[in-house]
């Protein structure tokens, strides 16, 4: 450890509140250095942002940089998170490398060395301790305060470790100078973050200072590791989905550790409410000077902590999320010395093996199918709380209930909005890289020494008591592809059981037995490339069974608006026309890094791209078709009595750049086929096909159980014409997952029932009114997808002969035509209102009919939330469409409808204003 005059208090374990920042532009010919940072007596704040600048440049030594009034011209401007080329992008540095190969023009020569990163804070006076506060350093750094250093690298190593630095000594009033030089990151060497095979990983490998440093002023006694350790007492049956819950029962203990930064003995009186209970606790502790002490408030002591009717936290879709808060204050003589606010749930998270070895969920006594995806972060690890609050909602309105991050672990804000949204999360550690070095033989991670180790266990230990109290967390994945090795795994299980970790532990994300947490319960075969929809419904290989934790079938095109924004002319040329061309914005691995599976098996299937819209509507249909049948799988044999579905990880929900691969939704927040898919499986109230036996399945994932629902199935050639139609009367299902079986759908042969190979089936579910509330239709063939099983590999499943989806080339032009209504609310949001009818005269359906909001430019609004979408409508029908979004996302006039689909022409419309 390198300090002068000062020690390094080491690793706390209290979640730090993370405020959300952009990074700023600097401004051509403006000073690049951030204006000081304010900290006000007894208060908390986050560096404003940062002059930065390679070493290579900076021929001063640390001392000089860090002193306060170094000059900083030439410096670049960064924002209080950044990576060094976010900086530089901000900046007009280098280029925007989210568009075609622009990246690879940035050098990564120039992040093979260290950067600066110099702010400045200014203090009233100094009759306060004060403290630096931080994680989030991509991937070390030596820190000095006022030219004098305070930590070296060996110390502040990895990304996720939390550091507190006592500068007490150093500081002065007036302006004062942190500088932190950060060492290169690769995430093969460092317990950092990598991108594996998910996108063209930054040159600069992230390098930075990804979460907020904190500057802390505090009187002589301190408050540490505030939490709320809750235990929840279910009746028996499960309680209903309400606000609160009558028959339960909470008891909760808080638990903070008291510290005495000053030369002498002091006593404090510690103050503990708990909101919306009513709730005051007091109690005096003396403590010697340096002392620290664990202070417990319990319910044997105070009865109080013991609630008989809790505001429990639910999943959204299962109950309200209820959160409540901790205050904790520390006055010494009178005066305040500290005080901490704290955030928490009441919720109880279960997940025991099932009969046949799979995790299953339950919350709250109420089990659950885990419906999931994939999170990512930014590309350049840029924050935006908005962004990815957008994202969250449409997670939760595309019907999944879960989002799994490897890695990546965002900042506080990420999971506030998780807790709020009441979307469940899955964080874990990496795959592949550093942090399987020990124990995966296919990964580029280096083995680890000794100094790895402790980064590991204090990465464990900061990051359990960051999320602990969080209640949307649902458990913590300590291996992905490998399960720890039984030294780390006993490290990661006992730093989360020092933070009273409150949910299970789960040893890998793939099937994996370690000897102290047992069998994972999980599964991960894969695929992570194109196979059938047929391919979900067998209990094989990624099948629906078990908990399988990442899986998809890989590719994903986005919509013509996108690709248009992320590629240049050539490379959409490419695209559609070299079906087996390697392609940079999917994948820098080998495996993945071109398109083929996906193109020879949609030109098999649909027939060969005439030009790129052809491709992109082909595709959409694909990727439709294929999502729908990976959550409806899953879904259908989820109350099997036999190795029944538990959850799916949908591998991935979004991508950090602009990408054809993995995601549901694309960069830029618009929604194609993938997408519309997965949410049509999701409904809430939902009539679906099974590819295997041909089963109609109605699947309610209501609380309640419903009765009185008519089930209709209709199936008609590519000429239109009706060749099987039958109604189901008086179905029930019950709630929570459950499942009815209305009727088998007869087998059509081609010659016999239909003239070609191709046909649609139309499936509608109504109420006891009569009002439908679930439409789905499907397009199928004759002739199967078959599957070769015995040559699958880790990433798919062969197929030895494709469906022929052809005949959907001959259906006829359909006419839509729409009427529209712009309604403006308060707080700058808007809803747009399409009627959409198919007013043909004969019997063909408008085929995955898209609306999109456009403006005035003709680009897509986004982000841009509908009830529904890409809809397939016979003639005589019409439905009636809701968009919601934000007025100032409409650039260039009034907002337009564009209608297209399969067989519908391109047409716009006006809204009418309200």
């Amino acid at each position: 450890m390198a300090a002068v005059a000062l020690a390094l208090l080491g690793l706390l374990l209290a979640p730090a509140a993370l405020p959300s920042a952009a990074s700023p532009r600097s401004p051509s010919g403006t000073d690049p250095a951030p204006a000081a940072t304010r900290v006000a007596s007894g208060g908390t704040a986050a560096l404003a942002g940062y002059a930065i600048r390679s070493t290579a440049e900076v021929p001063d030594t640390a001392a000089a940089v860090s002193t306060p009034g170094y000059a900083t011209a030439g410096w670049h401007r960064a924002g209080p998170r950044s990576t060094v080329l976010a900086a530089l992008v901000a900046d007009g540095t280098h280029p925007d490398p989210f568009y075609s190969t622009d990246q690879q023009r940035i050098p990564r020569g120039d992040f093979s060395v260290p950067w600066w990163f110099r702010s400045d804070f200014t203090l009233p006076d100094t009759s306060e301790r004060t403290s630096l506060d931080f994680s989030g350093v991509v991937s070390a750094a030596d820190v000095y305060v006022n030219g004098r250093q305070v930590a070296s690298a060996a110390d502040v190593a990895g990304v996720y470790t939390r550091h507190e630095l006592d500068i007490t000594a150093l500081v002065r009033a007036g302006t004062n100078t942190v500088a932190f030089r950060v060492r290169p990151n690769d995430p093969r060497k460092h317990l950092t973050l990598g991108w594996l095979d998910w996108l063209q990983p930054p040159p600069d490998a992230n390098m930075g200072l990804v979460r907020d440093v904190l500057v802390r002023r505090r009187g002589p006694v301190s408050l540490h590791d505030a939490h709320v350790v809750t235990r929840l007492e279910l009746p028996t049956p499960s309680p209903t989905p309400t606000a609160t819950v009558a028959a339960a029962s909470a008891e909760l203990t808080v638990k903070a550790q008291v510290r005495n930064g000053s030369q002498e003995s002091a006593t404090a009186t510690v103050t503990a409410t708990v909101s919306g209970t009513g709730i005051v606790l007091r109690k005096n502790v003396t403590l010697r000077a340096g002392e620290v002490r664990t202070l417990i408030f319990s319910p044997d002591r105070h009865p109080q902590l013991r609630l008989t009717q809790p505001a429990l936290w639910w999943p959204a879709g299962m109950g309200a999320q209820n959160l409540y808060g901790l205050d904790l204050t520390a006055t010494v003589a009178g005066s305040r010395s500290d005080s901490v606010r704290h955030t928490f749930g009441i919720r109880e998270v279960k997940a025991p093996l099932n009969s046949a070895g799979a995790r299953q969920y339950s919350v709250n006594g109420r089990p659950l199918l885990i419906r999931g995806a994939g999170w990512s972060a930014d590309e350049l690890l840029r924050w935006d709380t908005t962004a990815a609050e957008d994202r969250i909602r449409a997670a939760l309105d595309a019907g999944l209930n879960t989002l799994r991050l490897e890695g990546h672990l965002e900042p506080d804000e990420f999971f506030d909005l998780a807790d709020r949204h009441g979307i469940l999360t899955l964080p874990g550690w990496e795959c592949c890289n550093k942090w399987e070095g020990p124990v995966n033989p296919s990964g580029s991670g280096e083995k680890w020494g000794a100094a790895d180790r402790l980064t590991a266990r204090a990465s464990m230990a900061a990051e359990a008591a960051r999320l602990r109290s969080h209640p949307s967390v649902l458990s913590f994945l300590i291996g992905s592809d490998f399960a720890p090795d039984a030294a780390t795994e006993r490290d990661y299980l006992d730093a989360l059981r020092a933070a009273d970790w409150p949910t299970p532990v789960i040893p890998a994300a793939a099937d994996a037995t370690t000897a102290l947490s047992g069998p994972s319960g999980m599964r991960m075969p894969g695929p992570y490339d194109w196979v059938p929809p047929s391919y979900w419904y067998d209990k094989r290989e990624g099948g629906a069974t078990g908990f399988n934790s990442e899986t998809s079938a890989g590719p994903s095109v986005p919509t013509l608006d996108t690709l248009r924004r992320m590629l240049s002319p050539a490379e959409l040329e490419t695209l559609w026309k070299s079906p087996s061309a390697p392609q940079y914005h999917r994948s820098p691995s080998p495996t993945y890094n071109t398109l083929k599976l996906f193109n020879d098996a949609l030109a098999r299937r649909y027939g060969a791209p005439r030009g790129l819209g052809d491709y992109v509507a082909k595709a959409q249909l694909s990727q439709y078709e294929n999502v729908r049948a990976q959550f409806e799988a899953y879904a259908r044999n989820a109350t099997d009595a036999s190795a029944p579905s538990t959850g799916l990880i949908y591998w991935m929900f979004n991508s950090g750049w602009t990408s054809l691969h993995w995601q549901l939704i694309d960069r830029y927040l618009d929604r194609g086929g993938a997408y519309y898919g997965a949410k049509k499986a999701n409904e809430p109230l939902h009539i679906q096909y099974s590819y295997d036996d041909r089963t109609v399945a109605v699947i309610n994932r209501r609380p309640a159980a419903v009765s009185g629902l008519t089930a209709r199935v209709t199936l008609f050639g590519t000429d239109g014409t009706s060749r099987y139609d039958r109604t189901v009367r008086g179905l029930q299902v019950g709630g929570d997952g459950a499942r009815t079986t209305a009727l088998t759908v007869p087998a059509l042969a081609e010659g016999q029932d239909l003239p070609d190979s191709t046909y649609l089936a139309r499936l509608t579910l109504t109420d006891g009114a009569g009002r439908e509330v679930s439409r789905n239709v499907y397009w199928l063939s004759t002739r199967p997808d078959v599957l070769d099983y015995g040559s699958s590999d880790w990433y798919h499943t062969p197929v030895t002969a494709h469906g022929d989806l052809t005949g959907l080339k001959s259906l006829a032009a359909a006419t839509v035509t729409a009427t529209a209504r712009t309604t403006q609310h308060a707080g700058g949001r808007s809803t747009t209102t399409v009627t959409v009818r198919n007013t043909g005269s004969g019997n063909t359906p408008a085929l995955l009919t898209d609306v999109r909001l456009v403006d005035g430019l003709d680009a897509p609004v986004l982000p841009v939330r509908w009830d529904d979408n890409q809809i397939s409508l016979w003639p005589g029908e019409s439905a009636v469409l809701t968009a919601e979004y934000r007025a100032a996302d409409v650039r260039g006039g009034a907002p337009r409808i564009r209608i297209s689909g399969w067989n519908t022409p391109t047409t716009h419309i006006t809204p009418d204003a309200a």
